[in-house]
């Protein structure tokens, strides 16, 4: 089985431009190909997970990646799949988080002479003249094309700026970039991302002529995979100071009966013929293969050693287990946010984390969701003393969503 076929059986690619040819390169390691990370955050979470998997499975099959950190395109905001309009972000705050997302990607791939290759696409788009932008690519682009596309027709209702239209001229420009500057023949992303790498392809046909290589994929999930990096509590980022190994491990632990098989398949290494067994799996079963994907995937971004610290506390809490619960998520307060020498329930489930807001928390307390050290708390009221919180209280949401409050 070549690296393509093992991506269908994956159940990674939904769409290809041109299956055979794309299929030929891919398996004989002749693909350099990108994929665009906005940078929206000083972080990448496990939305991007799946992108940063496939990187991976490529360069190993021989392929060079180039991961494309959007300075550029981060100044103006991707529509697809949006209803509202980003907000903007400073110069300097969109360097910072492409820095950010580099030292994560070297995690998962190999960067180096000959091998994987980092760029910003501020580095061409901030210095296109605008006319000659219109002259060079604006005569490739259809309007009525582009209307047609199902990130603008999603915003039509509600309003589509002007500056969000250019989307997909500068995404597409991108391409054309890649492929004369750094040969880069082959493009990955969602299919939110369909009509914009279309346009790409088509941009490098009509300017370069009709046997340009340029070839488009879209993955089957990534645009849900988008949606894996929220949760009721927030989002689950890669960086371990935002989202500890442990409360990582817990999130994919905690995954569906139903999608736990189906990411097992598309984002961890284990070989297909035991994922195959695994499909048999039911029942009790399917908790065994939760705790080898929760494993797997922490491993991969935090490292073997990070995991097995995760494993080993979540046995400790779940089940009985003999582990050290020491790498539970701890919050420390400082004696000036308590109040009167002490703090109420509703603030803490909100300073630990476990509710988004004061709301949040009220609606999780009155559904007698929350227990502190095993107990439910029913009073929204309800306030812990100094003494209690020094010595450490458990606070628990739902079934499986812990964080240990100290007083320093």
């Amino acid at each position: 089985m070549g690296i393509y076929e093992e991506l269908v059986a994956r159940g990674l690619i939904a769409q290809v431009t041109n299956e055979e040819e794309i299929r030929e390169m891919i398996n004989n390691g002749k693909a350099t190909f990108y994929i665009g990370f906005d940078p929206t955050a000083d972080s990448l979470h496990v939305g991007h997970f799946m992108a940063l998997c496939l990187m991976k499975r490529l360069q190993q099959a021989g392929n060079r990646p180039i991961a494309l950190i959007g300075g550029g395109t981060g100044h103006v905001g991707d529509p697809s799949g949006r209803s509202d309009m980003r907000s903007m972000m400073t110069t300097e705050v969109i360097e910072h988080n492409c820095a950010c997302f580099k030292k994560q990607m070297e995690r998962f791939i190999e960067f180096g002479e000959g091998k994987a290759l980092m760029v910003n696409n501020a580095d061409w788009l901030l210095k296109l003249n605008y006319v000659e932008l219109l002259r060079e690519v604006g005569a490739c682009f259809s309007v009525n094309n582009m209307l047609r596309a199902e990130c603008y027709k999603q915003r039509m209702e509600k309003g589509l700026s002007f500056l969000e239209f250019n989307y997909m001229i500068m995404q597409s420009y991108d391409f054309y970039y890649l492929f004369q500057h750094y040969g880069c023949n082959m493009q990955f992303g969602g299919n939110d991302q369909w009509s914009n790498m279309l346009g790409g392809t088509e941009l490098i046909r009509k300017k370069l002529g009709k046997d340009a290589h340029a070839m488009t994929i879209t993955l089957l999930l990534n645009s849900e995979g988008k949606k894996m990096g929220k949760t009721a509590s927030g989002a689950v980022w890669l960086d371990p100071n935002k989202t500890s190994p442990y409360e990582f491990y817990q999130y994919w632990r905690n995954v569906s009966d139903a999608d736990v098989l189906k990411c097992i398949r598309m984002l961890t290494f284990l070989p297909l013929e035991q994922i195959d067994e695994m499909d048999k799996w039911e029942g009790s079963q399917l908790n065994k293969a939760k705790e080898i994907l929760a494993y797997e995937l922490t491993s991969l971004v935090h490292g073997e050693e990070e995991a097995k610290k995760a494993e080993t506390s979540a046995k400790a809490l779940f089940g009985g287990g003999s582990g050290s619960s020491e790498d539970i998520p701890t919050t420390e307060i400082s004696e000036d946010e308590l109040t009167d020498g002490a703090m109420d329930i509703m603030t803490i489930l909100v300073r630990t984390g476990l509710c988004s807001s004061k709301s949040d928390a009220r609606r999780n307390i009155q559904q007698g969701g929350i227990t502190v050290d095993d107990v439910k708390v029913s009073d929204i009221g309800k306030s812990y003393t100094a003494d209690e919180l020094r010595a450490g209280i458990m606070v628990k949401r739902g079934k499986k969503n812990f964080n240990k409050l100290t007083l320093k």
